[in-house]
């Protein structure tokens, strides 16, 4: 495939987010209005043969490739994950190592969190000139500035002024080279490894620490959270609560959004779930860190699930 002909992208997902994988690429696909191919590499966690399935089956072919990734081989072996008690899957740190996982031939990427959908040309993201920059990102609409709750409470350890600005990490614009050549991975692990009471969002932390002031900034419209009133957003950030779940609780416009996409899928028939599944989740996932941990790192750390 023509590189200079494609947008690359990067979704990592594990089963349960399949179907808001699903609703994202195909909004994706709708709104893509230029003549480049558009190719996903989806970084798997424990995802169903029959996801995979249904997946391929949505999608229109002869504008999108997907590639799929194991989680398990995305890790160079001279890398150790970082280790956190959150709740948040071991999945987040992928977006880390997509350096070293695509081909090497791949200068640009595009890196999105499946909680999302689109609602403009993604065309218009890929030709973002980043002037230099590692990443592009949008300035996070709930945080903002590194000093707030949820942001980099030590900022001070760091050199950094209580207004300096943080970006959300659910969307980036990756120039790969240059962050091979900056080493970012290595030095995020090291900070959210030496800085890990204060990473309430860990990879996020990691990566405003390292990239501070040395971002690019895009319009806010690229990254809009689920509550967000003014301008039709160009993309919708499902954070917290998500539209698949019966207990959806921001707008119902972008909820009728993300269903109107998710229809023209195989996942058509999907119905909003309880809370107990959400809740499973989020087991889950100290469960699997916990277990996987152990294994990657060769250790044991102790956590609490209601701290």
């Amino acid at each position: 495939m023509d590189a200079a002909n494609t947008i690359t992208m990067v979704c990592v997902c594990d089963d349960h987010y399949f179907v808001h994988l699903a609703a994202l690429i195909k909004s994706v696909e709708v709104n893509h209005a230029t003549e480049e191919k558009l190719v996903f590499y989806i970084v798997e966690d424990a995802v169903s043969e029959l996801s995979k399935r249904r997946l391929l089956d949505s999608i229109n072919h002869e504008v999108t490739t997907l590639n799929f990734v194991k989680m398990e081989e995305c890790t160079p072996d001279d890398f150790k994950l970082p280790v956190d008690g959150s709740s948040y899957p071991l999945n987040i740190y992928m977006r880390l190592f997509i350096p070293y996982f695509l081909p090497q031939n791949i200068e640009r990427v595009i890196y999105l969190d499946v909680d999302m959908v689109l609602q403009e040309d993604i065309s218009v993201l890929w030709k973002q000139d980043l002037k230099g920059l590692t990443v592009a990102a949008v300035q996070d609409p709930w945080v903002r500035i590194v000093s707030k709750w949820g942001g980099i409470e030590n900022y001070k350890e760091f050199g950094l002024q209580e207004d300096t600005k943080y970006f959300n990490t659910g969307l980036l614009i990756m120039n790969l080279e240059q962050w091979r050549e900056d080493n970012i991975t290595a030095k995020v692990i090291k900070c959210i490894n030496s800085n890990k009471e204060h990473a309430h969002f860990p990879d996020q932390y990691g990566l405003n620490v390292v990239l501070a002031n040395k971002w690019l900034e895009l319009n806010a419209l690229w990254n809009c959270f689920a509550y967000h009133e003014g301008d039709e957003p160009y993309l919708i950030h499902f954070t917290g609560r998500k539209p698949i779940y019966k207990s959806y609780y921001f707008r119902e416009d972008y909820k009728s959004t993300f269903y109107k996409y998710l229809q023209l899928t195989q996942w058509s028939d999907f119905k909003p779930i309880g809370e107990t599944k959400r809740y499973l989740k989020k087991i889950n996932n100290f469960l699997s860190k916990f277990n996987k941990i152990k294994k990657v790192n060769k250790m044991v750390y102790l956590f609490s699930f209601f701290s």
